[in-house]
């Protein structure tokens, strides 16, 4: 695309802003406006989760907190699982904002989403987070299961970056 991107670490900056948000969209921008204020250039950031029906649609913007409450990510599994089943409530989906600051008070949000249901058993070893517990819909792999080609092809980051990219 002939476009050169950065990440913070080339403008020596380690430290991460604080997601506060209430959703996706608000983290997001907090992240992206950081990113600009600090190094003056546009800048895009994300923010992604899953919202699973037996959670009541959480954890959402807690993803990440919600799997380091517990022991281990297989803990955390078998809990949501077993809520699955004993709610008879499967559904879920993944979401990512993105938000691209291009000057100050201005930014252009991409979304993407991805439908599916929760796995009723731990499969693959792919991915990160609660990749080994979704299916996505239309498949019968969870996105730990599949390739990481596989998985780009149908992800909510991919769907969001192809928005972003599009728009570039």
């Amino acid at each position: 695309s002939g476009l050169k991107i950065y990440s913070l670490k080339n403008f020596f900056l380690n430290k991460e802003t604080k997601e506060t948000g209430r959703n996706f969209i608000e983290n997001a921008k907090i992240k992206s406006v950081y990113g600009f204020t600090k190094t003056g250039i546009p800048c895009f950031a994300d923010d992604s989760g899953i919202c699973i029906e037996a959670l009541k649609w959480g954890p959402g913007v807690h993803s990440k907190r919600f799997l380091n409450s517990f022991k281990d990510n297989g803990r955390c599994f078998d809990y949501i699982i077993n809520l699955a089943k004993e709610r008879n409530l499967f559904n879920a989906y993944f979401r990512t904002s993105i938000s691209f600051t291009i000057k100050n008070n201005y930014h252009v949000v991409f979304e993407g989403t991805v439908k599916g249901k929760i796995n009723k058993k731990i499969s693959g070893k792919n991915g990160f987070g609660f990749d080994p517990i979704f299916v996505p819909d239309g498949s019968k792999k969870t996105f730990a299961s599949m390739s990481l080609i596989e998985k780009n092809k149908i992800s909510h980051r991919s769907i969001a970056i192809l928005k972003l990219k599009s728009f570039l």
